[in-house]
């Protein structure tokens, strides 16, 4: 976007960023702005994103000149804006940005790094989608950034509510306004490493009006047809729209669409590309990692991990993290490329300490084996399937006796038969639930989408509590695939633990 501050020298990258002590929360040293009179007071953190949701006439609007302007009055772009910290990595990605942010994310924690990191959608909180050093942001803190941000909306309006330049007030989605507050806090805790997640797209993503130290481009496939289109090509070319000229990029897949590599030449870019510049390789033997469906990346505990450009880096006998290694190799090189110095033992501890929740997330409950994986498109489902299909093989599972139901539940704007057709070879059956809400799917239309597949639907549920419910009293023990949105997985996950 170049409306940045410019970076002090302290931030080049080609210097190694050096570890110090992680300091807490101080919001007794945040700089605050006075609040506009139209900015309401008192309101808790449900109450703000009660307003949010309701601010403005739709809930994504593609486009970066609202969230620009308020960015500006807020200080975190433009004439001496405040960078955001020491240094910055934007993770963009059809799939596979939480797994890779948890992993940079670990992975600087483990060097001494004070961290934050800004992720959406959350799973059971808001404050998930916020965290620093590890912790997820209070209520209060964020209380604190939706008025700063309210605030700026409404800056260009006087007293009197007349308009004192040409924007007046600013209508801001839900998701624009919470990254804006997200990018706010940050900037007033000036991690050493802040890791931001990209969300729909990229090139027109509200996260995208910061500019980075490293890009990483993890995978490319089709999800949110609707804003993106069905192209590969195109949707690439908005996933490398987070690109710097003269910054480093990490491309997660030898396989992303050729306009992710023509837009980083039109910059200058020479991306590090997984399997041409860094690699892994299990203990054994090499394993080719694709998300083609034939291979488990968990199948053997420890791996290696190989930089071949310079600096040359090889870190053995790593522990397996439970996410994919494709993206712990990209968080590992974007690291070196962000100009942290690893350590192996460091390396070590991170790759056995990380934990995601909702990402092939194993729980036992009332005599069965439940895991919750938040993927909704065909590309993830494929690459879910492969992962239990490999369990299969270690577990010798048998379908007679352990079955396997799915707890199935999307969003109406999603590729349900793509999903049901990757899902098939590794479920018995279906339980199908409605997601309510914009972009709600009754079970019954799912369940239609399931039978045209060849699928075995077992019942239809109201709600994901209701199925889960319903999951419990079947006698027959086995395991349970809750799967096809976060809203699903959330709502499940919820119940759970109230099980537990």
């Amino acid at each position: 976007m170049a409306e940045q501050g410019s970076a002090p020298a302290s931030c080049s990258t080609d210097e190694v960023l050096q570890p110090s002590s992680l300091p807490p929360l101080d919001a007794a040293s945040w700089q605050l702005s006075p609040l506009h009179d139209a900015v309401p007071r008192g309101l808790s953190l449900d109450e703000w994103l009660t307003r949010l949701e309701h601010q403005h006439p739709v809930s994504i609007d593609m486009g970066l000149a609202r969230v620009l302007c308020v960015a500006r009055r807020l200080g975190l772009v433009g004439a001496g804006a405040r960078r955001l910290g020491g240094r910055i990595i934007t993770v963009a990605g059809t799939n596979g940005k939480g797994s890779t942010v948890a992993m940079l994310e670990a992975l600087g924690r483990a060097h001494g790094l004070s961290t934050a990191t800004y992720t959406s959608p959350h799973l059971l909180h808001y404050n998930e989608r916020l965290s620093f050093n590890g912790q997820d942001v209070s209520d209060a803190a964020l209380v604190t950034a939706f008025e700063q941000v309210d605030s700026a909306r409404h800056s260009g309006l006087s007293a009197s509510g007349e308009a004192v330049d040409d924007e007046g007030v600013i209508s801001l989605t839900y998701f624009e306004a919470g990254t804006l507050a997200g990018l706010w806090l940050i900037a007033q805790q000036q991690p050493q490493l802040a890791i931001l997640e990209v969300g729909l797209g990229g090139r027109l993503d509200a996260v995208n009006i910061i500019d980075c130290d490293v890009a990483m481009i993890i995978t490319v496939a089709q999800d949110h047809a609707a804003f993106l289109g069905t192209d590969l090509e195109n949707i690439g070319f908005e996933k490398a729209g987070i690109l710097r000229a003269g910054k480093p990029a990490v491309f997660g897949s030898d396989v992303l669409p050729a306009s992710c590599a023509a837009h980083a030449r039109s910059l200058g870019v020479t991306p590090q590309v997984l399997w041409q510049d860094f690699r892994w390789q299990a203990a054994a033997e090499f394993v080719n990692g694709s998300v083609d469906g034939s291979t488990d990346h968990s199948a053997t505990s420890q791996w290696q991990w190989q930089r071949l450009s310079v600096p040359a880096l090889t870190f053995d006998a790593l522990p397996d993290p439970g996410l994919p290694r494709d993206n712990a190799a990209s968080a590992l090189n974007a690291l070196v490329e962000a100009g942290i110095e690893l350590n192996a033992e460091c390396v070590q501890q991170a790759m056995a300490s990380v934990k995601l929740k909702g990402r092939m997330q194993w729980l036992s409950r009332h005599g069965r084996d439940w895991c919750l994986d938040v993927g909704h498109n065909p590309h993830a489902a494929s690459y879910l399937a492969s992962r239990l299909a490999a369990h299969d093989l270690r577990c010798a599972r048998d379908p007679a006796t352990r079955p396997r139901r799915a707890l199935l539940a999307m969003l109406g704007d999603k590729d349900a038969a793509g999903v049901i057709q990757a899902l098939a070879p590794v479920v018995d059956g279906f339980v199908v639930a409605t997601l309510d809400g914009e972009r709600s799917r009754q079970a019954s239309e799912l369940a239609s989408v399931v039978r045209h597949c060849g699928g075995a639907v077992l019942a239809e549920c109201e709600t994901v509590t209701a199925a889960a419910e319903w999951l419990a009293r079947e006698t027959s023990a086995g395991e349970v695939l809750v799967c096809g949105s976060f809203f699903t997985v959330g709502e499940a996950l919820m119940w759970l633990d109230a099980q537990a």
